[in-house]
C-alpha cells in the first residue's frame, strides 16, 4: 500500500569468528568459568589465571573487571541469584516455601561450602568486598524475599508495620548458622520449621 512502513529485514544469523569472545560474551564467559572451577576444584584453588584461561580471555581482561577473585565470585553467584524468579502461588506461605526450596538446592550444591565460606572470610579481611557481597548476591535474595513479605502484608496475610529486616533474618539465618557454624543439617525438616515460625510470629493481629 502507498505510504505503508516497508517490511522489516530478516533476520540474518552471522556466526561469530573463532577466537577471543567480545566484550559482553567475555563478561559472562569469566562469570561461567569462576563457577564452572569453584565445583571443579573448590574455592580456596580458585585462581584468576585458571578463570581467564577456561573463559578463553587474557588476564588482562578479567583484572580490568575484578580485583580480586571474591569480587568475582560474588557476581557469579550474584547471576545466578538473578536468575531464580520470585514465586508467586498467591500466599506468602507458598511463595516462602518455594525459595526456601531454592536456597535448600544451593546449599546442597558441593561447591557452596567452600565458596561461602570463603567469602565470608574476606569480607572480615576486606571492607570493599564486604559491601560487594552484600549489596551483589545478598541484597538480591533479600529483595526477592522482601518482596514476598510486602506482597504477604498487602493481602492481609501478615501483620501491617512489619520489621522487614528481622523478618528476612529470622528466614536466612538459621540456615546459614547450621551450614557455616554448626554444621546441623540444612534440610527440608528445618526450612519448614522456620517458615512455620515467622508466620506464626507475623500473623495479622485481632
Amino acid at each position: 500500500m502507498p505510504g505503508s512502513p516497508p517490511p522489516p529485514a530478516p533476520e540474518v544469523n552471522v556466526a561469530r569468528k573463532p577466537g577471543r569472545p567480545r566484550s559482553e560474551e567475555a563478561h559472562g564467559a569469566i562469570l561461567d568459568a569462576a563457577i564452572q572451577l569453584i565445583r571443579e576444584v573448590g574455592y580456596d584453588a580458585l585462581t584468576m589465571d585458571a578463570i581467564a584461561t577456561r573463559a578463553g580471555v587474557g588476564k588482562a581482561t578479567v583484572y580490568r573487571r575484578w580485583s580480586t577473585k571474591e569480587t568475582l565470585a560474588a557476581e557469579a553467584v550474584e547471576r545466578i541469584m538473578r536468575a531464580i524468579p520470585v514465586p508467586d502461588t498467591g500466599t506468602v506461605d507458598g511463595d516462602l516455601r518455594r525459595m526456601m526450596r531454592n536456597t535448600l538446592d544451593m546449599y546442597r550444591d558441593p561447591a557452596s561450602g567452600a565458596l561461602l565460606s570463603g567469602l565470608v572470610a574476606a569480607m572480615a579481611r576486606s571492607e570493599l568486598i564486604a559491601r560487594t557481597i552484600r549489596s551483589g548476591f545478598v541484597g538480591v535474595r533479600r529483595a526477592a524475599l522482601r518482596q514476598v513479605l510486602e506482597r504477604g502484608v498487602a493481602r492481609g496475610e501478615l501483620r501491617k508495620g512489619l520489621d522487614y529486616d528481622l523478618v528476612l533474618d529470622l528466614l536466612v539465618g538459621p540456615l546459614s548458622y547450621r551450614f557455616l557454624i554448626t554444621g546441623g543439617p540444612v534440610d527440608e525438616r528445618l526450612a519448614r520449621g522456620v517458615v512455620d515460625a515467622v508466620l506464626r510470629a507475623f500473623a495479622p493481629k485481632d
